[in-house]
């Protein structure tokens, strides 16, 4: 599967867009990926940017499990243990990237206030196309 969110938000996809992190996670990979999602759809993420507003989960781990959910659940998330295993991979993998999963202590580390968090997205992103390629979804 050749994959590219992280090279679009590398290229400024973010700040061009004025998007959080949950919504360029989101938007990217349904560009890149023909998700097929529709503008109300996207519309879901909005509220998961910095960690729901409350520096809780970050919003680019909660934009990558809106895209594993959309990917491989079909209808609803009980019809396979399949989603509960890749997201466990992610969220694994995001926490030994940044040592956490909430956006506070990320965005203490990360935020810039000229990019945001765009490092982080990046990287969210990076390791999202990694697990996409090791398991890809069945189409």
């Amino acid at each position: 599967m050749d994959v590219h969110i992280a090279e679009k938000i590398k290229n400024d996809y973010m700040k061009k867009n004025g998007l959080n992190c949950a919504e360029t996670i989101l938007r990217a990979a349904n560009e890149e990926l023909g998700l097929g999602l529709d503008k109300n759809a996207l519309l879901l993420a909005a509220g998961f940017g910095g960690g729901m507003a409350v520096g809780n989960v970050c919003g680019a781990l909660t934009g990558a499990i809106m895209v594993l959910s959309r990917l491989y659940v079909k209808e609803r998330a009980h019809e396979s243990t399949r989603i509960k295993e890749i997201e466990k991979k992610f969220i694994a993998d995001f926490e030994k990237e940044f040592g956490t999963l909430l956006c506070t202590p990320i965005k203490d580390k990360y935020f810039k206030p000229d990019v945001h968090c765009k490092s982080v997205v990046t990287i969210a992103a990076e390791i999202l196309e990694n697990l996409l390629k090791s398991d890809p979804p069945a189409v």
